[in-house]
């Protein structure tokens, strides 16, 4: 490609009032949706923390990925030039979720399909893709949250302790210490209502102590 084509390029990307309102429209258009599927996200989300600026991320991605694929969708030169541009960049941060990275891929499309100019196929993509994302999120139900307890009493109580674990869906020890002033447990459990789990064992006799601490289990 040569300046004489790369100046005709941006001479015919000439700016009117009308593609002023398309661009603004455009844009507006694409930060809703990508503030719909943050607040979808942020909805289904099912981690121990919740992290804004992942959030914010998606926002953004369907906001930035709009303008450019309104830009390039006209020109066959411009095009190409992006994919070449596109395929040197390495983004090297850990996606810890894989579900994370479908969000992300929503985004990418959604910001597609509003550059592109197919409005009513956004539309019906992200009403549907989110629709879906409840849909799954209702059969699946919540699940209860995971926990470590980390637990000290007197060896006496570890019995009565035991009873009321055996009554949790789920209970795995994961560490045991026995000291002169007594036993240090730590539990991983799967509890709805913590509070009064908590509360459930320290009324029993010998038990000093009992903690909860979020916990994002590998196999939930």
């Amino acid at each position: 490609m040569n300046k004489a084509s790369i100046a005709e390029i941006f001479a015919s990307q000439s700016i009117t009032p009308n593609s002023w309102l398309s661009i603004l429209f455009l844009l507006i258009m694409a930060f809703v949706v990508g503030l719909f599927i943050y607040w979808v996200y942020r909805k289904n989300y099912r981690g121990v923390m919740f992290s804004n600026n992942f959030g914010l991320t998606l926002v953004l991605m369907t906001t930035i990925t709009a303008p450019v694929v309104m830009c390039i969708r006209d020109s066959l030169q411009l095009s190409m030039g992006m994919v070449g541009a596109l395929s040197i960049v390495r983004f090297r941060t850990a996606v810890k979720d894989p579900l994370d990275t479908a969000y992300m891929f929503w985004a990418l499309t959604m910001g597609i399909l509003i550059g592109a100019g197919q409005y009513f196929l956004a539309a019906i993509a992200v009403v549907g893709i989110a629709a879906l994302v409840f849909v799954l999120r209702y059969i699946t139900g919540k699940s209860a949250d995971s926990y470590l307890l980390v637990m000290r009493m007197a060896g006496g109580a570890e019995n009565a302790a035991l009873q009321v674990m055996r009554q949790l869906r789920y209970q795995k020890l994961k560490s045991k210490t026995i000291t002169a002033h007594g036993i240090e447990v730590t539990y991983e459990v799967r509890v709805e209502k913590s509070e009064a789990f908590l509360n459930k064992l320290l009324s029993l006799d010998g038990v000093n102590e009992a903690s909860l601490i979020a916990y994002q289990s590998e196999t939930t």
